[in-house]
């Protein structure tokens, strides 16, 4: 069932997009070699606590951790693990959901640790470029499919690919409410948008092959070849004013 936000509501949600935006400062700050990917989930999951709000992804479907923190090959859903070290060269795709005001907001972004190679640093460029697009789509009287359209043109521009096993998602009263938001399309098809819809677009883009697997842990999704993959992520309400982010400063 659809569930559209009144404007209080919206606004509710962007002052939790605000306290999600600056743990992304946070993460960013706390990303380098020689830290653990447990070691930035701490960082965030403190900062949100410390701002009054929850982590939304902890507890969620049995989910161990307050962030997704994804590496390299890693597509979304890496669990945080001592063990795993962030080495210089290396990209981390951090994902973070913030419940504040009795609403949840949804946002990932991917970072570099220490210098990267010339064709990663391109593919995080463009998966962003593709999300930009996507977000502008968000308009009423456009299409779900819209929106996939505007992410896969940049994506496909780049030479890259389009994950299409995982979409964006409504978001608001429940982490993930309908409708679902492919990052591929045709105009003019699929869920016209209305005013007062929360949606995370999420544009998930990979170097080689748009293929997936999900390893043992029964939760990280990774590419089936094996090369880089980035993920960029907004939550984006749709007014009658235009697109407005909620999860960006």
């Amino acid at each position: 069932m659809l569930q559209l936000k009144s404007a209080r509501e919206i606004e509710t949600m962007a002052v939790g997009g605000r306290i999600l935006a600056e743990a992304h400062l946070a993460a960013r700050d706390a990303v380098a070699a020689g830290m653990s990917t447990w070691d930035i989930d701490q960082v965030v999951e403190d900062f949100i606590r410390s701002k009054g709000a929850v982590p939304s992804f902890k507890g969620l479907y049995g989910f161990p951790a307050s962030i997704c923190a994804s590496v390299n090959e890693e597509i979304v859903h890496g669990i945080p693990n001592k063990k795993k070290i962030l080495r210089d060269g290396d990209i981390i795709s951090v994902d973070i959901g913030v419940f504040f005001g009795g609403l949840h907001t949804d946002s990932a972004r991917t970072y570099p640790v220490g210098p990267i190679d010339a064709e990663t640093q391109r593919l995080l460029d463009v998966t962003e470029a593709s999300l930009v697009a996507g977000m502008q789509a968000a308009v009423i009287g456009n299409h779900v499919g819209d929106i996939g359209h505007a992410v896969e043109s940049v994506v496909k521009a780049g030479g890259f690919t389009v994950v299409r096993d995982l979409v964006g998602h409504g978001v608001g009263h429940m982490m993930h409410e309908e409708p679902q938001i492919p990052n591929h399309g045709k105009p003019k098809r699929g869920m016209r948008l209305v005013a007062g819809l929360t949606i995370a677009i999420e544009p998930m883009v990979n170097i080689g092959t748009e293929k997936t697997r999900t390893l043992g842990d029964k939760w990280t999704v990774v590419t089936a070849d094996g090369k880089n993959s980035a993920h960029f992520e907004h939550t984006v309400a749709v007014t009658e004013d235009g697109p407005v982010v909620l999860t960006r400063l």
